[in-house]
């Protein structure tokens, strides 16, 4: 049998570690690695068309199976290009493998041709950031890098020069049994404790419920309904936690709806569940705050806290539920959920009102009617910008369906790379990309990606000429739109000349038909939806204090909007409110 190189014995490990694919380029210092892949079954690999695809359709996978993924960059200019998706992963807590390959070893330090330095570069989005200089570091670096990635969640990079690749791999080497799944985490007896006895103590308790909250509905629901509590949920929170929910308030922030600011504004305890909430003006500050988190350095870092509780979500209320005393009274709660019904009432007719008719097409309206029509398990990938609002807004959880997007480093040009992710992880499952104009042409080469695997990705284009968000954040700060305008090609017809299929919506009473037809055809389709640049909609009154970049300290909703199925379940909760 033929000794192994270190690229065959890299590729190895990485199959030993569940990996199925390698999303990236090629180039010379990573051919040794991709040469390996062609001989090894475990493992494709995944020809894109830029590296920042790679590390967001890395990071996506990831994100969908709860299991390791990874992408891989040429020297210099090539793994360079990975580091947006790699700062998407990692705050996304996505266990992603990056391997930046590098120029020879015997040249690094000289100015070489292409010469960076990847451990320099990729050190604040990883946790973990090293060189095999020598095949002597082999498997025991790849394993470690393995184990911080899954173990700490995030992104590990290793760098290996590309004739360091190419060389035998040592004979004798300690290969261990890797680490491929995270453990829960128990807060101890005394943090339950004190969270208890403060519980018992409050009358009015809120929770607020971020990603932390994912696998732990169950457990959320029993708490509130024993001491009678709101739920809201932050943007990454609402798939996880807003289905099935006769407590929901709404959602709090920057895209918020409903009773969620309310309802953590006047309770006398607010319990931040699983969240890493940024926006620190929406929190109230004289209120009593407790955290529960399973990464201990997000503990008190958006508020002050009367109690940190260091432990997973699920686990922390497993051992605190059967403690805490049972509530009785609603009053709070009830008060709640009919701001919260009162308050979607209130902005439902923005969709509704002469949809069939209004050209350009209301986005509100196309995103409803794509929350009907997608399957009960598809999973969504959102651009940044506009698209969140609507996805926040309009997609109507399940505990089935999944919603992945920029939420944490707000890139642009994600939706399409990250249904490339999630769509090889299962070709039978529906993946819908919702693409804005401007991040779909950003990173519009890799469309070709799906055409080249022949991916059924159906790309819904949200075309409104424009970046809109950034429109809105200039209206709000007091400017006038500058540079925001797109001039667009007819987006279905390249789509058709790509070997897609593509079909292009002008009018409302089209876009049923044109998203049936899409989602029937066997390959990638895009949807190319014109939609109305002007569905912006401003607080009725801008206040002085509102300032760019979206920091609205005195604003409670900042998009007036529809919300489509999500009345239906604020109604369907007031059932349980009491009348007098």
């Amino acid at each position: 049998m033929a000794k192994q190189n270190v690229a065959e014995q890299f590729v190895d490990i990485l199959a030993r570690a569940g990996v199925k694919r390698l999303y990236g380029v090629v180039g010379d210092s990573l051919n040794p690695v991709v040469d390996a892949i062609r001989r090894n079954s475990a493992i494709d690999w995944i020809h894109v068309r830029h590296e920042e695809t790679a590390a967001f359709a890395a990071g996506a996978e990831a994100q969908v199976t709860g299991s390791l993924a990874a992408c891989a960059g040429s020297c210099g200019p090539g793994n360079l290009h990975l580091i947006n998706g790699l700062y998407d992963a990692h705050r996304s807590m996505a266990p992603v493998l990056a391997l930046a390959s590098h120029i020879p070893s015997s040249e690094i330090g000289l100015g070489y041709f292409q010469e960076t330095h990847p451990e320099l570069l990729f050190q604040e989005c990883s946790h973990y950031n090293e060189m095999i200089s020598n095949p002597e570091q082999m498997p025991r670096l790849l394993q470690s890098a393995i184990q911080h990635a899954i173990g700490q969640g995030g992104v590990s990079v290793v760098t290996m020069p590309g004739d360091i690749a190419s060389k035998a791999a040592p004979e004798k080497t300690v290969e261990h049994a890797l680490v491929t799944s995270r453990p829960t985490v128990r807060p101890g007896d005394d943090e339950i404790d004190k969270l208890c006895r403060m519980v018992d103590e409050a009358k009015r308790v809120t929770l607020f419920c971020g990603s932390g909250t994912a696998g732990a509905h169950a457990e959320v629901m029993e708490f509130a309904e024993k001491v009678k509590s709101p739920v809201g949920h932050a943007l990454r929170g609402k798939e996880w936690i807003q289905y099935d929910n006769p407590y929901d308030v709404g959602m709090s922030g920057l895209l918020g709806y409903g009773a969620a600011y309310e309802a953590t504004h006047e309770c006398d305890l607010l319990i931040l569940l699983g969240t890493d909430f940024p926006y620190n003006a929406f929190l109230p500050d004289d209120v009593k705050i407790v955290q529960v988190d399973v990464r201990p350095e997000r503990l008190g870092r958006r508020s002050k806290l009367d109690l940190a509780v260091w432990g997973d979500v699920r686990e922390t209320l497993r051992c605190l539920t059967p403690r805490v005393k049972p509530k009785s009274d609603r009053k709070f709660l009830d008060r709640m959920l009919k701001k919260h019904a009162d308050a979607l009432e209130g902005v439902v007719k923005a969709y509704t009102r002469k949809v069939d008719k209004h050209t350009p097409i209301h986005p509100e309206y196309v995103a409803s009617v794509l929350d009907e029509m997608a399957d009960e398990d598809a999973v969504f990938t959102v651009d940044t910008g506009m698209n969140n609002v609507w996805a926040a807004r309009y997609l109507t959880p399940n505990g089935r369906r999944r919603v992945i997007g920029s939420f944490s480093h707000g890139s642009m040009a994600n939706a399409l790379p990250q249904a490339i992710g999630a769509q090889f992880v299962d070709r039978e499952r529906q993946v819908v990309a919702m693409s804005g104009d401007g991040g779909f042409s950003m990173l519009m080469g890799d469309f070709l990606t799906l055409v080249q695997y022949d991916l059924p990705v159906k790309v819904v284009l949200f075309n409104n000429s424009s970046l809109g968000m950034v429109e809105l954040e200039m209206m709000v700060g007091g400017l006038p739109a500058y540079g925001t305008t797109n001039k667009n090609p007819d987006f279905a017809a390249v789509a058709r000349a790509c070997g897609a299929y593509g079909v292009r919506v002008e009018k409302p009473k089209q876009l049923q038909s044109a998203l049936k037809d899409a989602f029937k055809h066997k390959g990638p389709a895009l949807v190319d939806v014109v939609t109305d640049p002007n569905a912006l909609s401003i607080p009725p009154k801008i206040k002085a204090d509102m300032v760019t970049g979206f920091a609205l300290s005195a604003s409670k909703v900042v998009l007036d909007g529809g919300v489509g199925r999500m009345l239906q379940m604020a109604r369907s909760n007031l059932r349980n409110v009491p009348r007098p």
